[in-house]
């Protein structure tokens, strides 16, 4: 059972959204405050957590880059749902991490098609990862590239694995020694440029432009992998909420 942490200071829609989250089968997890946020996430081990931005005693935006800086949270999805509607906003949020980004006032029957849409996207679980022609089989160790085995050490294989299971999401060397190398090593963050670079040698075509594992200068690297495109459904048959915070 997926399990969702919801972070939202209006009672009437954090009422509503737990009863149509849970009535879909999912856990349920959350609270009316930012206070404490990130040791809930780190206590709950939610598969996805569900933001509101403008809170009473913290701002959601903050709170979303503690999610992306912390390694035990850093994968998990993150929507926004907030009533901040500028196209600047939205930009800002989904830089800062978020994985979508949700308006109120909004259509349950949206948010939650949203939500399958990510869970559909998470392949942490799947014993094989693919994206493009490059396919990592977990279960036997093996990476596989336009149909040739590609031969990886065992950290390359561990720091692919990293990434590719967090697509998207922009990791700080630091971030990536813990884990992948681990909080008990002796290496330093020149490494992970070394293990990058040798990474890319095997899996770009051109690694002095690489498709899969990018540079976001200035932050770090991340894994690039196709969006999970998905029809939300009939608008015309949801329910709309007009709650704004």
């Amino acid at each position: 059972m997926k399990k969702i942490v919801l972070i939202e200071d209006d009672s009437d829609l954090f009422a509503l959204l737990k009863y149509n989250l849970e009535k879909e089968g999912y856990a349920f997890g959350g609270s009316q405050t930012g206070k404490g946020a990130i040791e809930l996430f780190r206590r709950e081990k939610p598969d996805l957590i569900i933001l509101d931005i403008m809170l009473p005693d913290s701002d959601g935006l903050d709170i979303c880059k503690g999610i992306r800086a912390n390694t035990e949270l850093a994968h998990i999805p993150v929507i926004f749902l907030t009533a901040r509607a500028s196209e600047t906003d939205r930009i800002v949020g989904l830089e800062l991490g978020a994985n979508d980004y949700i308006v109120k006032p909004f259509f349950v029957r949206e948010l939650l098609a949203r939500v399958k849409i990510q869970f559909r996207g998470q392949q942490s679980q799947q014993r094989t990862l693919k994206s493009g022609g490059l396919e990592l089989d977990r279960s036997s160790c093996r990476v596989i590239l336009d149909a040739q085995e590609l031969q990886l050490t065992a950290t390359e294989f561990k720091l692919l694995e990293f990434l590719m299971i967090r697509p998207g999401i922009v990791f700080s060397r630091e971030q990536l020694l813990d884990g992948v190398w681990g909080h008990d090593r002796a290496v330093t963050d020149r490494t992970v440029d070394v293990y990058i670079l040798r990474l890319r040698q095997k899996v770009e075509a051109d690694p002095a432009n690489p498709t899969y594992i990018r540079s976001v200068r200035g932050f770090g690297y991340s894994f690039h992998h196709p969006a999970v495109d998905a029809p939300l459904g009939d608008a015309a048959e949801v329910e709309s909420i007009g709650v704004a915070s």
